[in-house]
């Protein structure tokens, strides 16, 4: 993908952004956390951050004036703001992250993973494991911090698909011109985590700590997996990068973005996974769809929709 690198050009150059002026204290939101409950399990969606995205540049065969139309349904623009998700699974054992944002990569527009993480009660170093849904900046930036890991406690988990393509600068011909920083990028953030003995791979389908199932979700990118975690009956399922702009894939999942290492396998993809969400009505824990990214996904006519979760403060119920 490394969707955020390339379509903020003007802000971003290999892997790292010019310094912004930060917001003032009151610019900024709460602190960007959100829980609920599935069974005994408590999840937390843990923001990294917004960003904006050019949609217009982001996604393939679809129309300028269909584009327009159909995130006027959500009363945005082609320039909309996409959310970063992460989320913990939290047993009372095992803590569970999701993910990891951004890190250093995309300058103050993310990397806030950390300081909300630790205001939703999960330092970095309570962390157990991390699993990551894929290898691209805005997922698995974040598993190191100045050349060291992130979470110093946990090991990380990802498709060994996605370490033996991204890691390999042999493969750089396999991509578009715009994704090849992904390998330095690649290089630079996980290698502090090899050199500690904390890379963990596998091959989906497997199960992961905490009882977690990975699924692979390839096409975005060769080892992108979703996570399926269960308990008393409730099914939560969480995504990478199933959908980028929901206003316009959930109702014509064929849309693909540019980023798609593989674009036909990735519309695939999208469409058997949103058919089985909506024909099952799980949970959903989506990295790029508005904070906090859970809900569920609804079959309308042939296509889909989504209806966020209802608030609730009722946790402890």
């Amino acid at each position: 993908m490394k969707i955020l690198l390339i379509l903020l050009a003007s802000l971003i150059a290999f892997g790292s952004v010019q310094a912004a002026e930060q917001p003032s204290a009151l610019d900024q939101q709460a602190p960007g956390y959100y829980r609920m409950k599935l069974g005994k399990l408590r999840i937390t969606a843990v923001s990294d951050g917004t960003v904006t995205i050019p949609h217009d540049k982001l996604l393939t065969n679809i129309s300028p004036d269909k584009l327009s139309k159909a995130m006027a349904t959500d009363a945005m623009t082609s320039q909309a703001e996409t959310s970063i998700n992460a989320f913990v699974i939290d047993d009372g054992k095992q803590r569970i992250l999701i993910d990891t944002g951004a890190g250093e990569l995309l300058g103050h527009h993310g990397g806030h993973l950390l300081t909300n993480l630790a205001a939703a009660g999960y330092p970095a170093e309570s962390i157990d494991a991390v699993l990551l849904t894929h290898i691209h900046a805005d997922h698995s930036g974040g598993v190191s911090r100045a050349g060291k890991p992130a979470f110093p406690n946990a090991g990380v988990f990802v498709d060994k698909r996605d370490v033996d393509f991204w890691l390999d600068p042999a493969n750089v011909s396999r991509v578009e011109a715009s994704q090849t920083h992904t390998f330095a990028e690649s290089e630079r953030t996980l290698r502090p985590l090899i050199n500690a003995g904390l890379l963990r791979t596998f091959m989906a389908p497997a199960t992961l700590p905490g009882g977690i199932r990975a699924e692979s979700t390839a096409g975005h990118t060769p080892g992108s997996v979703l996570y399926h975690v269960e308990s008393e009956g409730q099914t939560l399922v969480l995504w990478g990068d199933i959908i980028h702009a929901r206003a316009v894939q959930m109702p014509d999942p064929e849309v693909a973005i540019h980023f798609d290492v593989d674009q036909k396998r990735a519309v695939t993809t999208r469409e058997r996974v949103l058919k089985q969400a909506a024909d099952k009505g799980y949970w959903v824990a989506a990295a790029h769809i508005a904070f906090p990214g859970l809900g569920h996904v609804m079959h309308e006519g042939d296509a889909y929709r989504w209806v966020p979760a209802n608030y609730t403060t009722q946790l402890g119920q």
